[in-house]
């Protein structure tokens, strides 16, 4: 892992939708861009020691959820520092102390996969209207490079509530608690996750996947290693070009080393050779599949256009690029959110 230079302030510039949805005051939001000065310094004016001071503000205050996503932006963009794991360590913290009053009931488990010949444990966090888990499909849900597990939470309670399903969150590979780094085998693990989750409910498996996560969507849903996918605003094809990475904004080509397990900055033709182990250009060529619903804001500067329109004239396969919004349609969640719950519900009953 390794530090690299950006501005503190782009980084604001880019994220603060994401940071305000996600339920921090604009105001503390505010207070803590003022103080920020530096990315990677654990001093007063580093971006983790400011965001973790307003998190500690809001444990001490008893608001745990907050403080769990505070710590959760404290720890962005990656685990390239020891402040930032520790970072990640109390965002853990804060979040099972937050989930007595969750509005669904919460568990972590530590689940033993195969991988590359052994096998790995890996955390995830599942949720459930009531705990019966054998009564409902269980839909696999993973954010991006940059956002984990406990990070993309509004997201886990509002599919668990109203899709029907119990939810399975996961750190991709490379990131949050995940052992293992991006790489070429990252799609052996996702499968293991996706067969695993069928012991879990009634064998019924759907994938939803945010931002890169949604490449992974992408991929069980071509291949039918699951029953239905969601896919946010995934890099497929054309994202992993050299030409498109070369214009990566707001520090992404070093958020991907950093998932990779580089210990220094990529060439770009390094990035872009790496990437290309997860383009799913093959994947595409299949006319078979499972059902899909794919979704991106037309303005995104992280996913081109045609990672999304690909997709157009597959079977059973819908595809939406959302006007005058961005990367995941963030600004036009509260749209989002219902369209990927009905299109969920649609796709279970007819399973």
């Amino acid at each position: 892992m390794y530090t690299y230079e950006v501005d503190p302030q782009a980084m604001f510039d880019d994220r603060y939708q994401q940071f305000e949805k996600f339920g921090i005051a604009r105001d503390d939001i505010e207070r803590v861009r003022t103080a920020v000065t530096e990315m990677w310094a654990d001093a007063p004016g580093g971006w983790v020691y400011e965001w973790s001071a307003l998190a500690q503000s809001y444990a001490d205050s008893g608001d745990h959820a907050t403080a769990a996503t505070a710590y959760g932006f404290a720890k962005f963009p990656c685990l390239n520092s020891p402040a930032r794991v520790n970072a990640m360590a109390n965002q853990l913290e804060q979040y099972e102390l937050a989930a007595k009053d969750f509005p669904v009931q919460f568990e972590r488990r530590i689940i033993e996969l195969p991988y590359l010949g052994g096998t790995i444990a890996v955390p995830v966090h599942l949720y459930s209207s009531d705990g019966d888990y054998s009564a409902r499909p269980v839909l696999i849900a993973s954010g991006g490079v940059d956002t984990f597990k406990m990070d993309f939470h509004p997201w886990c309670l509002a599919l668990t509530m109203k899709a029907g399903v119990t939810a399975l969150a996961f750190d991709n590979p490379g990131t949050g608690e995940c052992p293992v780094a991006l790489d070429e085998h990252s799609d052996d693990l996702i499968r293991g996750i996706a067969e695993h989750a069928r012991s879990i409910g009634d064998g019924r498996v759907a994938h939803f996947g945010m931002s890169f996560g949604g490449n992974f969507a992408a991929m069980t849903g071509l291949s039918a290693t699951v029953d239905c996918a969601v896919d946010l605003g995934g890099p497929v094809v054309r994202a992993f070009d050299a030409d498109h990475a070369a214009k990566l904004p707001y520090g992404m080509h070093d958020i991907l080393g950093n998932a990779m397990g580089w210990d220094r900055s990529p060439t770009l033709d390094e990035l872009s050779r790496e990437l290309q182990n997860l383009s799913r250009r093959d994947l595409l060529t299949r006319r078979a599949g499972a059902p899909m619903l794919v979704i991106n804001g037309a303005d995104d500067y992280f996913v081109p256009q045609s990672d999304t329109l690909i997709f157009q004239n597959r079977r059973h396969t819908e595809v939406h690029l959302i006007p005058g919004t961005g990367h995941v349609a963030m600004s036009r969640a509260a749209d989002v959110v219902p369209m990927i719950i009905g299109w969920l519900r649609r796709q279970f009953a007819e399973l």
